[in-house]
């Protein structure tokens, strides 16, 4: 396995202090905070740890405080419900004795029902497109440093943008964007952590597509941005060592929010996943 995937698969198997208390360390990816991505991740394998053969399919959480990316984080796992279907799990994360974070899980057995899905959008196959580092190392000094500090850095995952200006320029554009993603290296057959690398990186550029109608990235030291929820629904299984396409839209920004909405789609155009997050989008007062 790459060795940065590795890292990222030993942060995500945590440490099981007690039955239903688990202690996770953080990975750096260049931010000054955790990564949501990673707390998100975290919380839901601690609750798939006290859950047999009942996937997740749907996931709830809160933002409540930056994670200290330099000590563990405690989480804490209440077995809400064990019922005929349906299992139900709440986890609270710990740090420096405070909340950080709040996650809501559901999870069902599996069955058999009626089935419809969206199509998935006509775009360029990733093999058609740059990577993300390739891309900025080719734009050079035209790249924000705000960009080159968070994508020059070695990642688990290999990101490819069908709209590669929407993501390097600062300019108005649509507030709709698409990413195809993959692991950068196979994985075992491990269906929960194909789930819990899934929520992972369903963090990645979502909130970020709530500013792309006006024209601030991330480069701009004006700009203020923080997840404050994410939701996520889990419609079919998938591997994320194969390519998967990101379908992003933000039907709205105001009072300092943007709202984000996601799909998800294999390469075979099977919808695997939905999201949506709300996050702080603000343009601070310059001095």
């Amino acid at each position: 396995m790459n060795r940065i995937l590795q890292e990222l698969v030993d942060h995500l198997t945590l440490e099981r202090l007690e039955k239903l208390l688990f202690r996770g360390e953080s990975r750096d990816i260049g931010s000054p905070r955790v990564f949501g991505g990673q707390v998100l991740g975290q919380a839901l394998s601690a609750a798939q740890h006290t859950v047999r053969e009942r996937p997740v399919h749907s996931l709830h959480a809160y933002f409540l405080r930056p994670g200290d990316i330099n000590h563990p984080i405690i989480y804490e796992v209440d077995r809400a419900r064990d019922g005929t279907s349906f299992s139900m799990r709440r986890v609270v994360a710990i740090q420096h004795g405070h909340q950080i974070f709040n996650l809501s899980a559901s999870f069902h057995k599996n069955e058999k029902g009626l089935e419809h899905q969206f199509d998935a959008p006509e775009v360029a196959p990733p093999e058609a497109l740059r990577d993300s580092r390739e891309l900025l190392h080719l734009m050079g000094d035209r790249v924000p440093a705000g960009y080159k500090r968070f994508y020059e850095r070695s990642r688990p995952f290999e990101f490819r943008f069908v709209q590669e200006e929407r993501f390097t320029s600062p300019g108005y554009s649509a507030s709709s964007a698409q990413i195809w993603f993959k692991t950068l290296g196979r994985l075992p057959d491990d269906d929960n952590l194909h789930r819990t690398l899934l929520a992972y990186v369903s963090d990645y550029h979502l909130i970020r597509t709530a500013t792309l109608p006006h024209g601030v990235n991330l480069g701009d030291n004006r700009l203020q941005m923080a997840s404050l929820d994410h939701a996520m629904w889990f419609h079919r299984f998938t591997r994320v060592d194969d390519w998967l396409l990101y379908s992003m839209d933000s039907p709205s920004t105001g009072g300092a929010r943007g709202l984000a909405r996601g799909t998800i789609y294999d390469r075979g155009g099977q919808l695997i996943a939905s999201t949506a997050q709300e996050g702080l989008v603000r343009l601070k007062a310059q001095r």
